[in-house]
């Protein structure tokens, strides 16, 4: 788990680091074990049209910052994999539209019981995924979905755990 402090010094080093003209908000920073994710929010784009027509022009001005900033975007990550070592990653928001680049997908090694193997097969067999992988990837979004409130308190907890242990005697 990453502490608070932790995230905090990763979110200021981007803070100071990202090109102003990236910033209209702070960007969002979120960090595990693995990966730093870097979402940008744009300006949101000004087409008089349809929800179809916003939707396509979001799309596109999604598409042209990631064309138009990749040199940049890499070398500022490369810096901040030396410093951190975890991947970066980059997506950005604009409106309603919010969009992943290339991100890291890590493989997690788990052991199911039948009974828990069936539920997973349940959802490939219904297709509502294509494997038991993405079948176990819905049901870690499903309940963070409907746990968000839970999880939140969980990782709070966790981070005063971390707290009092930084207090106690060295080991």
């Amino acid at each position: 788990m990453i502490t608070d402090e932790a995230l905090e010094r990763v979110r200021g080093w981007f803070s100071g680091r990202l090109p102003e003209d990236w910033q209209a908000s702070p960007a969002d920073i979120s960090v595990d074990r693995d990966e730093i994710v870097v979402t940008l929010t744009l300006p949101d784009v000004e087409a008089g049209g349809s929800d179809a027509e916003t939707t396509e022009a979001r799309a596109g001005r999604a598409s042209a910052f990631r064309e138009d900033t990749r040199e940049q975007r890499m070398a500022i990550a490369r810096e901040a994999q030396r410093r951190y070592e975890r991947t970066v990653s980059w997506g950005v928001r604009i409106g309603d539209h919010q969009q992943l680049f290339t991100h890291l997908a890590a493989p997690t090694m788990t052991r199911l019981r039948q009974p828990q193997r069936q539920v997973l097969d349940t959802l490939v067999d219904a297709g509502v995924a294509r494997s038991r992988a993405d079948a176990l990837a819905w049901c870690v979004r499903l309940v963070a979905q409907h746990e968000d409130d839970w999880l939140t308190e969980l990782r709070e907890a966790m981070g005063q755990v971390a707290e009092v242990r930084k207090k106690g005697p060295a080991a």
